[in-house]
């Protein structure tokens, strides 16, 4: 088989709504490596958008998957309860940042956790609106893309979204939108378009993700805290992509010193099987009736399964301190492509979730072409890239935190070759 022959095929049985950054078709994947269809070999700087943090296939992973596969893969736990479901939500509950009693849900992706987080802030406090920020990125249901803050592609054409969502700017450097201007835009939101008293939450990303992997700073997230706190919001904190070693903790809060009330998270949960939750305060929890909350495939067997074996490897391997150390490395050669390529104007992101914003040099603007000429330029030297942005214009940097220590040196290399190439062209 051939790539452009399946391509073919997938443009006839596809809806194009499914975008597609490549089209390399994966045949098999072990840790960093992937090869498609033709037998090239990639390093994979994506891991799924940062879905197996611990790398494809690892083998404590696959073997509590094949251990559950021996016993059942489905009941519904809402019909036939099985014990690894609770022994993860109890984990999960000690794990979220937060001196508080805890509960848990599990779902199916990150839309799902989000959804459901903000059904279980309007049934705990009685209210309906929502505050979130430009750039955050929360799924593509209909809620999820309410609460999405970027038009193109996510909103374009669906029509009127969810009502009783507001959004206000969040920090981007590059972009000259500071703390200030974020705490203002709440500040004028709730002077001029909704009252506070009718906020069941705010909802925000510690990283935002697709949004351009800006960080949330230290003094915005206490402020928010200080917002809800004072007016009896429920804070969400979307760790769906951020989660799970990612940002050098287990859950990028720690960060901060400061808990929300409510957490989703999925991507890197499960090592590669859908699987999601939403962990949070125990009274908010619990506000929603019996069948308020859950899902058919909601905790599935083999998630939870590989779920546990996730948060093993994690401790086991340390990789919060490897990703910590993968991420100053990461960021330390970038620092040294910056000196002879003026158009990255920004390096950042904590721990392993990098990325670097491209920009015209002489036009200051966002360059969403040089940014995807770099990921082209790397694809076809065998390293797999993803740009993100509101412009399009941030490379983003997700490869498995248990990468080898040869393919991340290789990966370097080529990053730095597909840069100047990049430059040449």
């Amino acid at each position: 088989m051939k790539n452009a022959d399946v391509a073919k095929r997938r443009d006839e049985a596809i809806s194009r709504g499914v975008g597609m950054q490549t089209q390399i078709y994966a045949d098999r994947a072990l840790n960093a490596e992937v090869w498609d269809i033709e037998g090239n070999r990639y390093i994979d700087f994506a891991a799924g958008i940062a879905v197996v943090n611990t790398g494809h296939r690892h083998p404590k992973v696959m073997a509590a998957v094949q251990a559950q596969l021996e016993k059942f893969t489905h009941t519904c736990h809402q019909v036939m309860p099985y014990e690894p479901y609770i022994a993860l939500a109890e984990r999960l509950n000690a794990a979220v940042p937060g001196n508080f009693a805890k509960k848990t849900i599990f779902v199916t992706t990150g839309a799902e956790a989000c959804e459901n987080a903000v059904k279980i802030a309007r049934i705990a406090t009685g209210r309906d609106a929502v505050i979130a920020f430009g750039g955050g990125f929360h799924g593509r249901t209909f809620m999820g893309m309410a609460l999405t803050g970027k038009v193109e592609p996510y909103k374009k054409g669906f029509g009127s979204m969810m009502p009783g969502v507001f959004h206000v700017p969040f920090p981007m450097g590059p972009q000259g939108i500071s703390t200030k201007d974020a705490i203002a835009g709440l500040e004028k939101l709730f002077k001029a378009d909704v009252d506070p008293a009718r906020v069941a939450a705010i909802i925000f990303e510690p990283v935002q993700g697709e949004g351009g992997f800006n960080p949330a700073p230290t003094d915005l997230v206490k402020a928010i805290r200080a917002l809800c706190d004072q007016h009896g919001i429920v804070m969400i904190a979307d760790e769906v992509q951020t989660g799970f070693a990612r940002t050098g903790h287990l859950f990028a809060m720690e960060a901060h010193g400061v808990a929300a009330d409510l957490t989703t998270m999925a991507k890197g949960l499960a090592g590669g099987l859908p699987l999601a939750a939403v962990t949070g305060r125990a009274e908010l929890m619990d506000a929603a009736n019996p069948g308020g909350l859950g899902g058919t495939y909601a905790g599935n067997p083999l998630g939870i399964a590989a779920a546990h074996a996730v948060l093993d490897v994690i401790e086991e391997e340390q990789l919060c301190a490897r990703a910590n150390e993968l991420g100053s490395r990461l960021k330390q050669k970038l620092e040294e492509i910056r000196a002879s390529t003026p158009e990255i104007v920004d390096i950042r992101g904590p721990g392993f979730m990098v990325a670097a914003e491209f920009a015209n040099p002489s036009t200051k603007e966002p360059d969403a072409g040089f940014t995807n000429r770099v990921r082209l330029e790397a694809q076809k030297r065998g390293l797999i890239l993803l740009t993100c942005g509101v412009y399009g214009n941030v490379v983003r940097f997700l490869a498995p935190i248990t990468i080898p220590e040869a393919h991340f040196t290789e990966a370097l290399g080529i990053l730095e070759a597909s840069v100047a190439a990049a430059r040449a062209g």
